[in-house]
């Protein structure tokens, strides 16, 4: 959000971007957050339903324009550092492109 990572933008809205992975893990990664801070999807669940709602429409909306929606994509929002969230702000990770095994790895 604050601009000091490069990042190539793939939706942008008054409330949410959408930006290409900087170390994808699948053909398309994409990381759709909110510009107001969150600091996980708990906390902005709790706090505005509306706008997390605005973030799966946009995940739905890249989805359609990166051409994964008709044959599937993945949505994962970690929470937590057990979860593996390493940056403290909500953000929801695109994953399609391709079959996608679970667990991920």
């Amino acid at each position: 959000m604050a601009g000091e990572i490069p990042a190539t933008t793939v939706l942008e809205t008054d409330r949410i971007l959408a930006f290409r992975d900087i170390n994808p893990q699948a053909p398309t990664h994409v990381l759709v957050i909110t510009k107001e801070h969150y600091p996980d999807v708990s906390a902005l669940a709790a706090a505005d339903g509306r706008l997390l709602g605005e973030v799966i429409t946009g995940v739905h909306r890249v989805a359609e324009t990166e051409g994964v929606s008709q044959d599937g994509y993945r949505v994962v929002f970690n929470t937590g550092a057990d979860a593996g969230q390493t940056v403290p702000h909500v953000h929801g990770h695109l994953l399609g492109g391709r079959f996608l095994t679970w667990p991920p790895g």
